[in-house]
């Protein structure tokens, strides 16, 4: 299957995806250094626990030289429900550094002066993050149509045979480019749904499935 085959094939799983689950319209947060901050938080856990996770850290840091200044020990037991609090305490602590040494201040504003491909560059220079990271900064905050790949877009992408991949980087690698901008957001929204409610790891859902007839795995193993 070539590049134009699969953007086509893109737009008609996002269109059966927004049938199943609606539209979604994007609204950036406009914060780059909080939502990297609480996509850290995110990994590993549910949205609904990070979210509380991050509204405890906030709460007990209110601003991010509060953060950057507190122990590591310290962050991890306000951050503990969120599961691996020791590894996303020292996490937190080494980017907040990191982006203070390179701005000069604990802000990422600049980033919007940056091209996609620079401000990608730069997020995944970062300790510890990854592409998925990044692409959530760029799009979640700056509204930049960079798509990110979780476990659930990964599973979802090879069993409809987007992608035949051996992981989400690869994954983002291979289908990123093959997104067209405009349904960047809600493509990427509908397909984490997707993978959690429909396409489950486990015991995926075919027979409630708009996407069963094309499917590689719902046909090999309908």
């Amino acid at each position: 299957m070539d590049s134009v085959d699969i953007r086509q094939r893109v737009r008609r799983v996002d269109a059966a995806l927004a049938g199943m689950y609606g539209p979604r319209v994007l609204r950036p947060r406009g914060d780059a250094l909080g939502t990297l901050v609480h996509t850290i938080l995110t990994q590993n856990t549910s949205d609904a626990n990070s979210d509380r996770t991050f509204a405890a850290l906030r709460a007990a840091y209110p601003d991010w030289e509060a953060l950057a200044r507190a122990p590591a020990g310290d962050i991890a037991k306000v951050i503990r429900t969120g599961g691996l609090a020791d590894i996303k305490a020292n996490r937190l602590k080494q980017v907040l550094e990191t982006v203070r040494s390179c701005a000069g201040r604990l802000d990422l504003g600049f980033l919007s002066e940056l091209s996609d491909e620079e401000a990608f560059d730069y997020l995944t220079s970062l300790p510890g993050v990854g592409p998925k990271t990044a692409a959530c900064v760029l799009l979640f905050a700056l509204g930049r149509p960079v798509f990110p790949v979780d476990t659930h877009v990964h599973r979802v992408a090879n069993r409809v045979g987007l992608v035949h991949t051996s992981g989400p980087a690869k994954t983002q690698e291979v289908l990123a480019p093959l997104v067209p901008p405009e349904i960047v957001y809600q493509f990427h929204m509908n397909m984490v749904t997707h993978g959690r409610r429909t396409c489950r790891a486990g015991k995926p859902r075919c027979e409630a499935c708009s996407l069963a007839p094309g499917c590689e795995w719902a046909v090999r193993n309908g």
